[in-house]
């Protein structure tokens, strides 16, 4: 057997100038074989990688597949000369008639090559594994994430990284034609009475059209958070991911903000890069400074108005209440709506923990979340929608 390529996702590090090199090397692998491989197929090749994530062999696998195949019956001689080039598979001698097998695609990237045509012959049952493998941990929903353990957590973050989400959304001054508006378009029916001239005219309805409302969230990162902030800035980044009117901000006793560092399209990569630009991560809490800040340098500018803001927080407070009480009071005046997720509620939301932090803040807040848990953030999720 030879020599084994390393394949695309080992931990080695190639620079982009080695990924090329690789991707080239799989091109004329596939041209040795009979494959018509063009310089524009290569090239097209080489572009659809740097859209997704040339580290995980899956996203390889199907960019190859869907630029450098051209007819179905290369398709056997594809997955063969892939097995071959970045997992050193050879076909056996004599092989085997084998049933068709299904693509199945597990939460973290495991993928079955199937056979190309059905009763297609195949001399290797056994599953292509690209990228990361499968993780067979039981996801709980209802778990609390203090209470997950390291591969759980893993896991759920996977998981998270695929929740949909939808910004709420305001109406907003224009309008739009809907026939069931409960508007009618006087100006429309009436051009078309002068065109019609004794013709009945139509109705015509209009209704108010709707925009994406401006989305602030604010993190806790501090050392009482640590169980949980990580989940939470998981959320953050899909929400980012989701929407583009959103703005993320991180305390603990000072403000910082780190929404362009989440405009990344590896997660870990933007996990990184945030917790490299929190200098405070896992330190103190001064929710009312960092408010007041945030209040100071970008609400007064213009960042939460008609915006939801959503802190997510325990409330656990080494600050001033009054200073807490103040910024939010200025806070809630700025904003449209402000949301508190404070994991410590758990499943009894109407019951809220009575610590300092939350007296101060209560008569501020519009609506109470937990985010303990994964179940808790797909229902938010959920309804986040309809906040309007």
């Amino acid at each position: 057997m030879p020599e084994r390529t390393p394949a695309l996702g080992d931990d080695a590090g190639p620079d982009p100038a080695e990924f090329v090199a690789r991707l080239v090397g799989f091109g004329h692998a596939l041209r040795d074989e009979g494959l018509p491989v063009g310089s524009d197929d290569m090239v097209t090749f080489c572009s659809a990688v740097s859209e997704l994530t040339p580290s995980d062999l899956e996203d390889v696998y199907w960019s190859g597949r869907t630029t450098l195949v051209h007819r179905r019956d290369h398709l056997p001689l594809y997955d063969e000369v892939f097995r071959r080039y970045f997992l050193g598979h050879r076909s056996p001698a004599n092989p085997e008639p084998a049933a068709a097998e299904p693509i199945v695609q597990a939460l973290s990237g495991t993928l079955n090559v199937p056979d190309s045509e059905p009763g297609a012959e195949s001399g290797d049952d056994r599953p292509m594994v690209l990228g990361r493998q499968a993780s067979g941990v039981d996801i709980q929903r209802d778990k609390r994430f203090a209470d997950c353990t390291p591969d759980e957590l893993a896991a759920l973050r996977r998981i998270m990284a695929r929740v949909r989400l939808e910004p709420p959304r305001r109406r907003t001054r224009r309008r739009r034609s809907d026939p069931s508006g409960a508007r009618l378009d006087i100006r429309r029916m009436a051009r078309d009475a002068m065109r019609l001239s004794h013709a009945a005219p139509v109705l015509h309805r209009l209704t108010r059209t709707e925009r994406a409302r401006p989305l602030v969230l604010i993190l806790d990162v501090s050392g009482s958070m640590a169980d949980y902030s990580r989940n939470l800035l998981q959320f953050a980044y899909s929400m980012r991911r989701a929407a583009q009117k959103v703005e993320v901000f991180c305390f603990g006793t000072r403000l910082t903000r780190i929404t362009p560092v989440l405009d990344r399209r590896n997660p870990d990569d933007a996990m990184k890069l945030a917790a490299a630009r929190v200098l405070d991560w896992d330190g103190g809490t001064q929710i009312g400074e960092s408010l007041t800040t945030f209040i100071r340098k970008w609400g007064r500018k213009g960042l939460s108005r008609g915006a939801t803001v959503v802190i997510c927080s325990d409330a656990l407070d080494r600050g001033s209440p009054v200073v807490l009480a103040d910024a939010m009071e200025r806070l809630s005046r700025l904003c449209h709506r402000i949301i508190w997720m404070n994991p410590l509620i758990g499943h009894n939301a109407d019951t809220p923990p009575s610590t300092l932090g939350m007296l101060a803040a209560g008569p501020f807040i519009d609506s109470l979340e937990s985010g303990h848990d994964l179940a808790s953030l797909e229902a938010f999720a959920a309804e986040l929608a309809q906040v309007g």
